[in-house]
């Protein structure tokens, strides 16, 4: 399906992608660029289905998520209409400059689909949450008061990522960075004085432990994940952040032996392994590995959050802690500082018991898969003097340069053309000897990976 026509304009739905994201940008472009103009009246969803040869529901996700955007207006039992947007701007604080502009072919690693971000589903469940709220609870901000939100994240968790949990152990965050902060604090509370951290490894985590007190030792990682025998160089640490079902940015997972081995340092040590869950969601080649806290709840923390899935906008996380660390917490201290909005929360549980969650997943992880797939081939053809490593999961792929290139040379020709990338020298601890990219797709225009890539060998070609 190429073209559909409506209210007097033929719409390019093109063939690439989910229907509702078709339909979505064919309307949005028609309003922006004044082919439907102020006023119009759309037709009705179910006509409009019909037309098209879609399901009404695919109809009501776009008109919805539109409205949402200001460019349609919707009134009870009245056409939805175009809205004149002409003339409007962003409103801004006085004083705070705008934000940079992301470039136009996005590489950088870390961001998902923003455009597909559910908003129509998520402002429903959101408007759901404030309306079923009791007012005597707005003030309530306790772990009782969110029970029933925490009950449904926990029922998840054991069903996706087989963790061994009950909502008592669950603590909500605002995401991972807050998790891992808070749990800093409290290792420093307890005496640590060091932390391990993956090297290389997302930035983000490790300075929230050192912010929180923690000197920060870097752990190599080769491809079966965290060198979990170079632990016992460092007697003093007793702590370990790690990533096993999908390592970054090096896209390998912690290979079996080396999960027992790190099950077996934490028992010998009396120690605590910090499981960062990051981006767990999306394995394409078979199902993901299950969680490190199922096999060991009592040595293992588990760290998690919507930021991969749903967009760090949300600002939602939780963290799965063994009973033992709990007793030796105050309980004044579980949600001091690091809780999201109890409407945020009660949206996301609400948005899990109506499958509307899961759904999303699932779309996303094929989107997301033959994306990858499409980068991975446009490389093959385009540099064949690089090497693609990581297995096929997650939102980015390492990209092994030749030797002796400059890859912070190509990081910044590549901006020069409007291609974000990022060099592994970026989330290394220790100076490295490899050259290479990390190559985020989550955020790139499907229909555009032969471009950016093509754009991205001209950079890389003139080292």
């Amino acid at each position: 399906m190429t073209g559909v026509s409506t209210a007097g304009l033929t719409l390019d739905l093109g063939d690439d992608g989910p229907m509702t994201r078709r339909l979505t940008t064919a309307l949005r472009d028609a309003v922006r660029d004044g082919r439907l103009p102020p006023g119009t009246a759309l037709p009705p969803s179910r006509q409009f289905a019909a037309e098209i040869g879609c399901s009404r529901w695919v109809v009501t996700e776009a008109y919805g998520q539109l409205v949402a955007e200001g460019y349609l207006q919707a009134t009870t039992g009245a056409a939805t209409r175009v809205r004149d947007i002409r003339g409007a701007t962003p409103l801004r604080p006085l004083g705070i400059p705008p934000a940079e502009p992301r470039p136009r072919f996005d590489l950088a690693p870390g961001i998902p689909d923003l455009s597909a971000f559910p908003r129509t589903r998520w402002a429903e469940a959101y408007r759901r949450a404030v309306l079923a709220r009791p007012t005597g609870l707005l003030a309530d901000r306790t772990p009782i008061g969110i029970a029933d939100a925490r009950a449904v994240i926990t029922d998840y968790l054991v069903r996706t990522r087989q963790v061994r949990e009950d909502p008592t152990q669950v603590m909500v965050s605002n995401g991972a960075g807050a998790s891992v902060g808070w749990l800093a604090r409290v290792l420093v509370r307890l005496g640590h004085r060091r932390i391990g951290v993956e090297d290389p490894s997302w930035p983000g985590l490790r300075d929230a432990a050192r912010r929180a007190g923690l000197e920060v030792v870097p752990i190599p990682v080769d491809n079966h994940g965290l060198q979990v025998s170079r632990l016992d160089d460092h007697p003093g640490i007793r702590a370990v952040i790690t990533t096993p079902a999908h390592q970054f940015p090096m896209g390998v997972a912690l290979s079996p032996d080396r999960r027992l081995e790190l099950i077996d340092w934490a028992e010998r040590v009396g120690g605590l392994v910090i499981e960062d869950d990051y981006d767990a969601e999306y394995r394409y080649d078979r199902r993901p590995v299950g969680s490190l806290q199922g096999m060991a709840p009592d040595r293992v923390v588990l760290v998690g959050s919507v930021s991969k899935s749903l967009g760090p906008a949300v600002n939602l996380g939780w963290v799965i802690m063994p009973q033992w660390l709990i007793m030796r917490i105050l309980a004044g201290d579980l949600e001091t500082g690091v809780g999201p909005s109890v409407f945020g929360l009660e949206a996301f549980a609400i948005m899990i018991n109506e499958g509307w969650y899961e759904r999303h997943l699932r779309g996303m992880r094929t989107a997301y898969r033959k994306r990858r797939e499409a980068v991975a081939a446009a490389i093959e053809e385009m540099l064949p003097d690089c090497r693609i490593s990581g297995m096929a999961a997650g939102l980015h792929l390492l990209l092994e340069l030749p030797a002796g290139t400059d890859a912070d040379g190509v990081v910044d020709r590549a901006a020069a053309q409007q291609v974000g990338v990022v060099s592994i020298d970026r989330y290394r601890l220790r100076s490295g000897r490899n050259p290479a990219l990390v190559i985020g797709y989550g955020n790139l225009r499907s229909g555009r990976e032969r471009e950016a890539v093509g754009l991205l060998a001209r950079a890389i070609r003139r080292t």
